[in-house]
């Protein structure tokens, strides 16, 4: 006894001795680091001395940004400096009192110097801040903050374990530490985490793009402006309202009184800017560690690292919060055991430690939430800002990608680019920490459990490296499987795209519902690699959930099987650790999943960033003082692949000089827009040289429109000039159309001018080329979509007129204008042929003879028709005003009609044909809950699902409460059970709720792919059998958003997320449960509390229902821009465009950000709120726990309420609750597109057509009238005539006049407002669309043709043989073009076509219907784009294949309608003429006449 009395003895002096030694320590290297930092910073002020200030405004700048800043840090030091003088004082007057020890005399240099250091601190922070222009605080301080902030963290934690080892310590030690880090605290914030405003005031100084000086200084403008009162007021918030997320205040106030819209919504900060974010990532993308440019080459290593160094501050503070949540996390289970023994004794010695311990647990609680919430918001400022970055480079990339680059992406995977990759790659901060964070918290876990129980903790161990091996098969599995599903989705995406993008021939063809086939089968392989894919991830999560659970029954069961006592203390530490394991490992599984996931995204973000962009200097630039040349191209060889033997074009010699006029004709395929695009700089020069003097601007062949007003088309960047623009309307010929817009040039076009003839948006390129004044004008057979007389106008006005100075290559297959040229370029297999002027090359080669001699072929049928039409003097003299297709008839008519228009303007003011996206509003009904839980099996497995988890949650506290009760309190005490009974029962309680847990999982897996994949259906079919009129009025990039993005929340993250809340709101009344049962005062507490937290839910879900809706809306136009940008970046280019197309689109990521920050800052200030009603509620439990008598509850039972207690909070099911109704939205905009309104039925059993319908082909019209939308002006205005059986009807007028509306009228693309169309007798509007559809034929006016193989292209339906097909090439001239091909008929065809020129492409369409012989053949301007010899050609054929069919001819060309049994005149929807052209012609007054005669005058002149 006595020597254990002494060793007891020699224990309390050791533990004294380490006391003092440790304390003495601790003083001694503050005071040493104090010291040496007052050297440092008295040696760096006197070298700042010498230093010059760069900025003479910059002092401004600080005292406007840091003034609150400056002054919280100088009243800090200066606090720090009183209160350390003031400790020192006191441990002077201990010391002369009680005598100097070592420690006391350490501690008084410690705070001698500490109030040294600190007042030098603060007498420079005075004078430099006062009468220096620093802009920011140094470097040194910085640095001195941040470790003094570390070091004073790091005592605190050392004076924690010393005073619970000896019991007690100076009280002046607990002061100085809690000063020190509350000040610490304050210095880090203000040294690095005011968001660089340093940086951000920089930015505003210097331009940070490179931009034109018009450009930059807009931009400068309109940035600037974002610093006024509409920025959000975190940019200018205290630290108080940062610290409680106060400054969210107004906003959520706003939303809750009224439902927001984007204006309502805060501008970024300047520095969370996408033009900031941009710059600042561009720099550390582009620029290597040694200050140098790097090769250029983007790899996966690259991008990430770039990622990470532009978002190293928050990456940074992230990192701080995470190490301090995660050490709070495991304060409670340290200390539980400590506290069931103390609960247990509850003697007067051991209450203070109680009490002490009691404030612990509080304690940890409440920093473990505060670090968790400026944590995940932390996260998510650093989510918008990669999402900003990627946003922004794959879109300057994409303008500046090659044709051939641009080939092999199509426009579907461009689209998943931006809304799956970037998205992906954004939310992966999220799981940013988890790589380190992981491995730490298994290894502090491992300590305190080697602490308990010993060598038991070895055992858990292994336990835990074997299921973390086992985390390399299930990962590349994942990896596999979400590879598959990506490459799946990307073809599906890629189908879908193609066929939105050309949505209109297919209903024309008949072809909508083949393309839902082939679109749904590649869904159900998406759905094969789907379910792998959720099944594969619940039963991963099943194995991780239950891993805690089986680490605890081998850690359990080896501590029975050695003999290592269980008390209840070690089995709290034990159960409360490995429940942090829990979802420590839990989360593991995500974390593989979203690293796996990530790199495939940045793998295929990489890939496009390292295409092949244009090559900058295939055309030289020549110096302004060449006032001679405009265009010198010498011995120039092109090919649009730069590999291949085959050249594009060959051997081009020739020089165009300022101020001429040049043609370029040939055949279809000849290379004459090729030849535009190598001086365009579009296609890659092999050998020779390009030279250009002067600005360019082009007009393509395949009209480039922006989405957005006519005017803005027009201007395209240029400021306005009324007088140059009316100027430019006129000559354009647009005045006259504007009128009829109800919203004349503030119209907002339609995605790729879907609310424009093909006429009228030729015209706008043309007006837009015009408007830019360039030196240079190429122009890709402008004329083809024209009629005869805008056509006349256009060129008299524009080339001739406007252009009469300017140099202009225009391509053209009109005859007629090759006259007025300086040069003809003719062009034949790449090659030009013949050079020189009309009269030059007549008679001097083939190929121009030619074009010419099936021309004149043309002409013949006018003379025989009337051989005075074009010799009479008279009328020519009569109508030389009117050669401009400004006829008196048709002009009279003209001013009729914007009568009546503006009428209907006045009706009609608020009806765009484009309007703003729908987005719902107010809070998300139940009903469309009960449609996602009741859409599979009527909602069979919901009840299942509840079971399953409401059991695995009884069944994991009665296995705790197991443990607890069955333990002795104590070591002393004996076991209530045996142990082998104790682990049995444990076993198969844990079995139990871990089935539970994979019935649960695999059954919601279930359930979510069920589901999504019938409403992906429901939603498909409706949208292919929506009417035209949906597509014309809403951008592909809408419905793309929902059948990609929207999609893949319906496939995978709802049924994540009911299962998290599922798990969340079980969990929470589970723990209610566990405490109310040791407090049945909590029941009580528990109702004000749960009735705030709903209270502040309510408040804060309708603001963030709103920005997540506004989220949701503002991602669609980022889509669309991009990928319309992409197919008019040779426009964009040519035009020099680039910049402001840039800035465009960096405004629309901010749009996007601006409700996303916002969302993510309201979310934290709701959970902020949660998490300290959870704290204060914990407190009052522990209260109540305090003041409960000795024996009144067991101290295991108690011990497990408090170590329930650590991880009570509502914040989870708010949470989820939150985040569940945020992605439920996703279903929410499925589900309008699940309910559009349909057209008639594909088929009326009722009324089906017999097999040889159309037998004749009579078309009977009786007085229709069509609109295209309600709230739009009527285009037919009551039309009625007759087209006979088997006859050719030819159908003119001016751009506008209502052609091509007749022909959708009469496929039923649009349903008449009023009157009938019969075929054969039969009322069209009677009988099923497909039957319709299929029975007619039509060569549309845009020639069309789908990715994949030309067979395809030919015929879709795969209805014909290969003789039939080869037969059919034939006739539309292609076999022998075909024949050249390696593949033949298996050819490769590009997305649009882009491989085939337009001729051939025109031709193909030809093709099509001469497979399909249908007695209704309709042409719409069916060979705008071919030579007219082809034309000619073409002619001949279709009057010998449908020689017994009625074919209706839309043509601008008068030749190709002179053959025609009767021609009807439209004029603004009305007819003007009908009648045979032989009668029309006769009338010399008639409008038809007219129209030949300045067809044959322009080609005689």
């Amino acid at each position: 006894m006595d020597a254990f009395e002494e060793s007891k003895n020699d224990i309390n002096m050791w533990t004294l001795f380490f006391k003092s030694s440790t304390t003495i320590f601790l003083h001694g290297f503050s005071a040493s680091s104090h010291l040496f930092m007052l050297l440092v910073l008295s040696i760096f002020w006197v070298r700042k001395k010498h230093t010059v200030p760069t900025l003479e405004n910059s002092k401004q700048i600080l005292k406007n940004t840091y003034f609150l800043y400056y002054w919280s840090s100088l009243l800090s030091c200066l606090g720090l400096s009183f209160g350390d003088l003031l400790l020192s004082v006191l441990n002077y007057f201990s010391g002369y009192k009680h005598g100097w020890t070592d420690l006391k005399f350490f501690a008084e240099l410690d705070f001698a110097f500490k109030t040294l250091t600190w007042f030098v601190i603060s007498v420079y922070l005075h004078v430099q801040f006062s009468h220096s222009s620093e802009r920011r605080f140094p470097i040194l301080l910085r640095i001195w903050w941040a470790f003094y902030f570390l070091m004073s963290c790091s005592y605190l934690v050392i004076h924690l374990g010393l005073y619970w080892k000896c019991s007690s310590l100076p009280f002046l030690l607990w002061v100085s530490d809690g000063m020190s880090i509350f000040s610490g605290f304050l210095f880090c914030y203000v040294g690095l985490f005011v968001k660089g405003r340093e940086d951000r005031d920089l930015h505003l100084v210097e331009p940070l793009l490179k931009t034109s000086s018009n450009q930059s200084n807009g931009d400068n403008e309109k940035g600037l402006s974002l610093s006024g009162d509409g920025v959000t007021p975190y940019a200018n918030a205290n630290l108080l309202s940062i610290f409680t997320f106060a400054w969210m205040g107004p906003l959520l106030s706003l939303g809750y009184s009224k439902i927001l819209d984007l204006e309502d919504v805060p501008q970024l900060d300047n520095y969370d800017s996408a033009k900031v974010v941009f710059a600042d990532f561009r720099n550390k993308l582009e620029y290597d560690g040694n200050g140098s440019v790097n090769d250029g080459k983007v790899s996966t290593p690259k991008l990430v690292k770039a990622l990470i160094l532009s978002t190293w501050k928050e990456i940074l503070w992230t990192t701080l919060f995470s190490i301090i949540c995660t050490l709070a996390s495991y304060v409670g289970p340290y200390f539980i055991g400590a506290f069931v023994q103390y609960f247990n004794s509850k003697t007067h010695q051991t209450k203070y430690k109680f009490y002490a311990l009691v404030f612990i647990f509080f304690l940890s609680k409440f920093i473990r939430c505060i670090s968790e919430r400026h944590l995940f918001f932390q996260l998510r400022v650093i989510s918008i800002k990669v999402r900003a970055a990627l946003f922004t480079i794959i879109y300057k990339k994409g303008l500046s990608l090659s044709s051939q680059s641009k080939q092999g992406h199509s426009s579907g995977k461009n689209a998943n680019l931006l809304s799956v990759d970037v998205e992906r790659t954004g939310l992966f901060s999220w799981h940013l920490h988890n790589i380190w964070r992981v491995p730490v918290q298994v290894v502090l876990a491992l300590l305190i459990l080697y602490s308990k129980i010993g060598l038991a903790s070895l055992v858990a161990f292994v336990s835990t490296i074997i299921l973390l091996l086992a985390n390399v098969p299930l990962g590349k599995l994942q990896e596999k499987f979400q590879g598959e599903l990506m490459d799946s989705k990307d073809q599906r995406m890629k189908v879908t795209s193609e066929a939105l993008k050309n949505m209109r021939i297919l209903k024309l063809q008949g072809w909508d519902m083949k393309f839902l086939a082939k679109i749904i089968e590649l869904r159900n392989f998406e759905t094969r690699r789907l379910k792998k894919l959720l099944y594969s991830s619940a039963i991963i999560a099943f194995v991780y959930l239950s891993a805690p659970m089986f680490i605890s029954m081998v850690t359990f069961g080896f501590c029975v099987l050695v003999g290592i006592p269980l008390d209840s203390g070690k089995i709290l530490t034990a159960l409360a650790t490995f429940n942090i394991l829990q979802g420590t490992i839990y989360n593991l599984p995500d974390l593989i999943y979203m690293v796996v996931q990530t790199k495939v995204s940045l793998d295929r973000i990489t890939s496009f960033l390292c295409l092949d962009d244009l090559h900058p200097n295939i055309a030289y630039k020549l110096s302004r003082d060449s006032v001679k040349v405009a265009i010198d191209v010498v011995k120039g060889n092109f090919s649009w692949e730069l590999h291949s033997p085959i050249l594009t074009l060959k051997d081009i010699n020739f020089r165009v000089c300022h101020g001429m006029k040049v043609a370029v004709c040939g055949f279809v395929g000849s290379g004459k827009s090729s030849l535009l695009s190598c001086i365009l700089g579009e296609m890659p020069r092999i050998s020779g040289a390009i030279n250009l003097n002067g600005t360019k601007a082009y007009v393509a062949q395949s009209p480039w429109i922006q989405s957005g007003k006519i005017v803005d088309n027009i201007l395209f960047g240029k400021e306005m000039d009324k007088k140059r623009y009316n100027m430019i309307l006129e000559a354009c010929s647009l005045k006259k159309d504007l009128e009829l817009f109800a919203f004349g040039d503030q119209t907002i076009i339609g995605e790729r001018g879907i609310n424009l003839s093909g006429g009228q948006k030729q015209r706008i390129q043309i007006a837009r080329a015009l408007y830019h004044d360039a030196d240079i004008y190429l122009l890709d057979d402008p004329f083809s979509a024209m009629d005869a007389h805008t056509g006349t106008h256009l060129f008299k006005e524009c080339l001739l007129g406007i252009l009469g100075s300017k140099t202009v290559i225009y391509v053209t297959h009109q005859i007629e204008f090759l006259s007025f040229a300086d040069l003809i370029l003719v062009m034949r297999g790449g090659r030009i042929t013949q050079a020189g002027k009309y009269e030059e090359i007549h008679h001097s080669g083939t190929d121009f003879m030619e074009l010419v001699g099936s021309h004149k072929k043309g002409l013949t049928v006018v003379n025989s028709i009337d051989r005075q039409v074009t010799l009479d003097n008279s009328i020519t003299s009569e109508e030389d005003g009117n050669l401009l297709g400004s006829d008196k008839p048709i002009e009279d008519d003209e001013e009729r009609e914007p009568k009546n228009c503006k009428v209907e303007k006045q009706v009609h003011l608020e009806g765009q044909l484009v309007q703003e996206e729908k987005r719902e509003k107010g809070r998300v009904g139940l009903s469309v809950y009960w449609k996602y839980v009741t859409a599979t099996y009527k909602g069979a497995f919901v009840p299942l699902i509840l079971l399953a988890q409401i059991s695995f949650q009884c069944l994991l506290i009665a296995s705790n409460y197991w443990m607890v009760w069955a333990t002795p309190i104590s070591e002393d005490a004996g076991p209530h059970v045996r142990g082998a009974t104790l682990i049995f029962v444990y076993v198969a309680l844990t079995l139990g709720s871990s089935l539970c847990v994979l019935i649960r999982s695999m059954l919601i897996a279930t359930v979510g792919y069920k589901t999504a994949t019938l409403f992906f259906n429901k939603m498909h079919l409706c949208i292919f059998r929506a009417p035209m009129s949906f597509f014309d009025s809403t951008p592909s990039g809408r419905i793309l958003n929902r059948a990609s993005i929207d999609q893949s929340a319906l496939d995978k993250s709802i049924p994540n997320q009911f299962e998290e809340f599922l798990m969340s709101l079980v969990g929470f009344l589970g723990t209610a449960i566990v405490l109310s049962q040791v407090t049945w005062q909590m029941l009580i507490l528990f109702i004000p509390m749960s009735v705030a937290c709903i209270w502040y839910q309510q408040y804060y879900m309708s603001t963030a229902r709103e920005l997540t809706r506004l989220s949701g809306v503002c991602q669609a136009p980022i889509v669309q821009h991009f990928t319309e940008s992409i197919l008019g970046s040779t426009t964009i280019r040519c035009f020099d465009q680039e910049q402001r197309f840039i800035d465009t689109n960096l405004k629309l990521v901010d749009m996007y950000s601006r409700p996303k920050f916002h969302f993510s800052s309201a979310m934290e200030w709701l959970c902020f709120r949660m998490d300290m009603l959870a704290s204060a509620t914990y407190a009052i439990f522990l209260i109540f726990l305090i003041s409960t008598p000795k024996g009144v509850l067991n101290p295991g039972v108690a011990g497990l309420a408090v170590t329930y207690g650590l991880d009570f909070s509502m914040y989870g099911v708010v949470w989820d609750l939150t985040m569940l109704e945020n992605e439920i939205i996703s279903f929410e905009r499925i589900l309008q597109y699940a309910y559009i309104p349909s057209e008639p039925p594909l088929l009326v059993e009722e009324n089906r057509i017999s097999h040889g319908w159309p037998s004749e082909g009579k078309v009977d019209i009786v007085d229709l009238q069509v609109r295209y939308a309600p709230h739009l002006p009527l285009v037919l205005r009551g039309l009625t005539c007759t087209f006979p059986g088997r006859m050719k009807i030819g159908i003119v007028g001016r751009t506008g006049s209502g052609k091509s509306t007749l022909v959708q009228a009469l496929f039923r693309m649009l349903e008449p407002e009023f009157g009938q169309i019969w075929i054969d007798g039969i009322n069209i509007s009677k009988i099923g669309l497909h039957d319709l559809r299929s029975s007619l034929s039509i060569i549309p006016q845009d020639p069309i043709m789908f990715e994949g193989t030309l067979r395809i292209n030919l015929d879709p339906l795969e209805e014909y043989t290969d003789e039939q097909i080869w037969e059919a090439l034939n006739k539309c001239q292609l076999s022998d073009e075909v024949k050249k091909k390696e593949g033949k008929l298996d050819s490769a065809v590009t997305e649009n076509g882009e491989n085939w020129s337009m001729g051939q492409r025109q031709l193909i369409c030809l093709g099509r219907v001469l497979l399909k012989r249908s007695k209704v053949l309709v042409l719409d301007e069916a060979t705008a784009s071919v030579d007219t010899m082809t034309d000619y050609l073409i002619q001949q054929t279709i009057n010998q294949e449908f020689s017994r069919s009625t074919v209706i001819t839309i043509a601008h060309r008068i030749t190709s309608i002179l053959a025609v049994d009767r021609v009807l005149l439209l004029d603004n929807g009305h007819i003007l003429e009908y009648d045979s052209p032989t009668k029309l012609l006769e009338n010399k007054t008639s409008s038809f006449a007219k129209l030949v005669k300045e067809y044959t005058q322009r080609f005689s002149s």
